[in-house]
């Protein structure tokens, strides 16, 4: 089937074998309704090129804002990218996007940077917490009680507050719209975990007997709260970096498309375009 044109001076929609023309202006062949738009656009091609630019042959559709949507919710469409409010997950670009997707290039970036950083302070806090499986190491008893709480909050506080702050914010986003998904229960848990733990540091006082161990010391979990955020910051990385392959591939398979084409004009002749 011949691909549609559209005539110059009317507007209209024809198709070239039941048409009137070509007449040709600039190396390009436009096609006419009738014998009086053809005369009109034969006195004066310039005038209805300026105000209506189609060509015989359909040009490429001009490039539109990237839509961003949710793979598991397809009715959330959004004009930058972000989180979907339904469930959480990372929206991506509609179609297929030519070009540097920069804004998950810079989710990317900025999901590893979080999952490096953490790992950096969960590796060492998570280490000493399991060295009281093994008693006889001697590890829990090279510092005092109190300074080895103080280190574990300091270990886990910007992992938790700094690593985690996407989840939280996606976990506020689900509990304000009811919405509630992965990022509710990582967030919720998270921050009991931490909250929990920073009460029992500043106020052991506050805990019944017991709960506390030796010398009124009430057991945290911080190695939790880390390593739960820094666990959870590895799967987004992962995530993105299997969506990011497969735009690339995407991509290059739309750049193996020819930048030029020749075309075979009405009277049998060819033109390269």
């Amino acid at each position: 089937m011949k691909q549609e044109s559209i005539d110059p001076v009317c507007g209209m929609k024809v198709l070239p074998s039941n048409s009137i023309g070509p007449s040709t202006f600039e190396s390009v062949d436009y096609y006419f309704c009738s014998k009086k738009c053809e005369s009109k656009f034969v006195a004066a091609p310039e005038e209805y090129i300026k105000k209506r630019p189609q060509t015989a042959m359909p040009s490429a559709p001009a490039t539109s804002k990237v839509i961003y949507t949710c793979p598991m919710h397809p009715e959330i469409r959004k004009a930058s990218p972000g989180a979907c409010p339904i469930c959480g997950m990372a929206l991506e670009p509609m179609g297929a996007v030519t070009g540097d997707n920069a804004a998950e290039s810079h989710e990317l970036q900025d999901m590893q940077r979080r999952f490096w950083v953490s790992l950096i302070f969960s590796v060492p806090l998570f280490l000493y917490s399991m060295a009281g499986v093994f008693p006889n190491l001697g590890i829990h008893n090279a510092l005092p009680m109190n300074i080895s709480l103080w280190i574990q909050f300091a270990l886990a506080t910007p992992v938790v507050l700094w690593g985690g702050f996407p989840f939280f914010v996606r976990a506020v986003a689900s509990l304000r719209t009811f919405n509630l998904n992965m990022f509710t229960l990582i967030g919720l848990g998270v921050a009991v975990a931490y909250i929990y733990s920073v009460v029992a540091l500043l106020f052991p006082e506050a805990f019944p007997a017991s709960v506390k161990g030796m010398g009124g010391v009430v057991e945290v979990y911080f190695e939790a709260a880390a390593v739960i955020t820094t666990l959870v910051l590895l799967g987004q990385v992962l995530e993105l970096q299997a969506r990011s392959k497969t735009s690339s591939a995407i991509r290059a398979l739309l750049e193996l498309a020819p930048a030029r084409a020749q075309r075979i004009k009405a009277d049998g002749s060819e033109e390269d375009i």
